[in-house]
């Protein structure tokens, strides 16, 4: 692993933005406010109430309060963001480092059920780059977490590398992997467009329980009487454990900074990938923050991200 595409400054989006939607657990409207933020301010949640801010929560492992069905962050007053691993795998996936999400409703909307429409929303606001270099995350020395009969990795590299396997015991499942470098590009085109997916016994049993009450085949691909439901079928092959990738390419930002580390992960989920994060962050020699070289070594992040766009559009045509 000797190529090395560290990026130069921070970024953030051009302008402000707004996206809507309904939450997957709620089944309630939701609309953000993306906005564009100062360098070093990384991203933030910003909760508020009839049009006034009450809270405000930096999307971090300080800040997770559940890993259970998704990823919950908050603060100590009990405000909370929910749902947040497709939103902030979009912004960290296409090296976003500073933007303020505001929302009224305590879930992030699930939309289609995969990163893409974030990633459209946030391509098509524009990225450009800050004036303070990027600092990154560098792991040092490998860590490994195992939980539950999954376990997971984080080694040193130079840049920022996924390998994610899955093994479901149903045969429209089965046993996936996928290794691969999260480039911007590689991310838009490879990653963003997996959609969650659940059984449908498991669905009927959360209903019951007043979750996933947003569910639907519009936003999840839906499994039962040893098919998949949804008449478009799939977006990828191997859709599943794409979309096991995005997630923790959107736990893993939860360290705070882009990170320099090869992640392997088997089997896991949410809370491994939190585990993860926790546990490289509680060993203070196995990790460090460096700053990008201030030569430039690559093309403007703006034309970077003109060509993230145009290949997505491509892909999802």
């Amino acid at each position: 692993m000797t190529h090395n595409i560290m990026s130069v400054r921070q970024t953030t989006i051009k302008r402000d933005t707004v996206l809507k939607g309904i939450g997957v657990h709620s089944g309630s409207p939701v609309t953000l406010l993306l906005s564009p933020s100062d360098p070093d301010t990384g991203i933030t949640f910003v909760i508020t109430r009839k049009g006034v801010a009450v809270a405000e929560i930096k999307a971090n492992s300080d800040a997770v309060r559940n890993v259970t069905l998704c990823t919950i962050i908050g603060d100590e007053n009990g405000a909370i963001a929910a749902t947040v691993e497709h939103l902030v795998s979009a912004i960290r996936g296409l090296g976003i480092d500073n933007i303020t999400i505001e929302m009224e409703s305590g879930e992030v909307p699930i939309m289609d059920g995969s990163a893409a429409p974030f990633v459209d929303t946030l391509l098509e606001c524009g990225i450009r780059e800050q004036s303070a270099p990027r600092r990154y995350i560098k792991v040092l020395k490998t860590i490994r977490v195992e939980e539950d009969g999954a376990c997971a990795e984080l080694r040193p590299a130079d840049s920022f590398y996924i390998d994610v396997t899955i093994d479901f015991a149903d045969e429209l499942i089965g046993k996936q992997q996928i290794a691969m470098e999260v480039t911007p590009e590689r991310y838009a085109v490879e990653l963003a467009r997996a959609r969650t997916f659940g059984f449908m016994k498991d669905v009927e049993k959360l209903w019951a329980a007043g979750r996933a009450l947003g569910a639907s085949l519009e936003n999840t691909i839906a499994l039962g009487e040893g098919k998949i439901l949804n008449p478009e079928g799939l977006r990828y092959a191997d859709e599943f454990v794409r979309h096991k990738a995005m997630d923790a390419v959107g736990d893993l930002a939860l360290a705070g900074a882009p990170l320099l580390a090869s992640y392997r992960s088997i089997c896991g989920g949410h809370s491994l990938n939190y585990k993860a994060v926790q546990t490289l962050l509680a060993d203070q020699d196995a990790w460090t923050y460096v700053e990008a070289p201030r030569r430039r070594q690559y093309a403007h992040a703006e034309a970077g991200a003109g060509m993230v766009a145009a290949n997505f559009a491509a892909a999802k045509n």
